[in-house]
């Protein structure tokens, strides 16, 4: 597989933390816009994300990871195990702290595993929103990163600083902006059919966090990928539960960056669970890549889950739902299994 960074040429920031400590926001304050999804509740960043960033000239690649947690099970440890595995990919780790809240035991734990990690961190604490708060920051000192730098996300305050300091950390490469050019695909389909464990077939390796719980992805994951010889560019995006007008917080922007996605792609894979009776969202989703008239391709996952009699009612299902798209290639497959 081929790694964004060698592919785009642009030095890697990763912003890494404790949940819930400011990382999304600030990732969206770099960028000047809101394109990670904020909540205020832990674990809304599940996956790994990439995005492009740009301040005074210079371009890099910014990462947005879940909360880290030193004694994680379940959901958790697969969201902790994404966040090292991006450290790994970093030129350069952000490390952010709350510090309303002051360095925490988990904090000291990150501290060590980030120095095993060998790469260059920054301490970021977030949360300063007065002169008073900086000072009674300056605590964090006793982490051993060197001097915190004081921002707020949430309102800006010293966030260009901020900037200034991490191009200028960057390694000298990547002064503009490089259009990859290679050929764009997003995955599409309603909540748990296996659209991130098509990306990860696709990948052949854990790229996307797959869970048996709904909505495990909540941002497009960009991913390039090198498929017998030539480069695509996938984009996992988060299960579509409503329409957009209908939905509200988290569902409400991954909703939206969804068809961005459809937008910005040539290709759609329509992803659908053929174990399961088809339903309204899948419906409505395929009506979504019919109108954006871009090339479509149903992929019929959970195959061998299928016995005759589903079958059957499947094929059923089929003429009455998807006669709209008849052009549209059907491929059965398992993205579980690699079959």
């Amino acid at each position: 597989m081929l790694k964004q960074r060698s592919l785009l040429g642009l030095p890697v920031v990763v912003v890494v933390g404790r949940p819930n400590v400011g990382k999304s926001t600030l990732v969206n304050r770099i960028l000047g816009s809101r394109e990670a999804i904020i909540e205020d509740s832990p674990g809304v960043t599940r996956d790994r994300i990439r995005y492009e960033a740009e301040w005074n000239g210079r371009h890099f690649v910014v990462v947005d990871t879940g909360g880290w947690e030193p004694t994680a099970e379940g959901m958790a440890l697969k969201i902790t195990d994404a966040a090292e595995s991006a450290i790994q990919e970093a030129d350069l780790v952000l490390f952010v702290v709350d510090s309303q809240v002051g360095a925490q035991n988990d904090d000291d734990a990150m501290v060590q595993m980030l120095r095993k990690s060998g790469k260059e961190v920054m301490l970021v604490a977030n949360k300063i929103d007065s002169d008073r708060d900086e000072i009674d920051a300056h605590s964090l000192w006793n982490l051993g990163l060197g001097e915190p730098k004081f921002v707020s996300a949430a309102h800006g305050r010293g966030s260009g600083d901020l900037l200034d300091e991490i191009v200028s950390a960057l390694p000298e490469f990547g002064r503009s902006r490089i259009d990859d050019g290679f050929r764009k695909i997003a995955i599409v389909g309603r909540p748990n059919v296996g659209k991130s464990s098509l990306l990860n077939a696709f990948a052949g390796e854990t790229r996307a966090i797959v869970d048996d719980a709904e909505g495990t992805t909540r941002d497009p994951i960009d991913e390039v990928i090198d498929i017998d010889g030539r480069t695509w560019r996938f984009i996992d995006t988060a299960g579509i539960r409503r329409r957009a007008h209908q939905a509200s917080g988290t569902d409400y922007y991954a909703m939206l960056r969804t068809e961005r996605a459809i937008e910005g792609a040539e290709v759609i894979i329509m992803v659908v669970d053929a174990s399961a009776t088809i339903t309204e969202q899948d419906l409505r989703i395929i009506s979504l890549a019919e109108d954006s008239g871009k090339a479509l391709v149903i992929a019929m996952n959970k195959w061998d889950l299928v016995d005759e009699e589903r079958r059957i009612s499947l094929e059923r299902e089929i003429d009455r739902g998807f006669d709209q798209v008849p052009w549209a290639k059907r491929i059965n497959i398992s993205a579980k299994t690699g079959w």
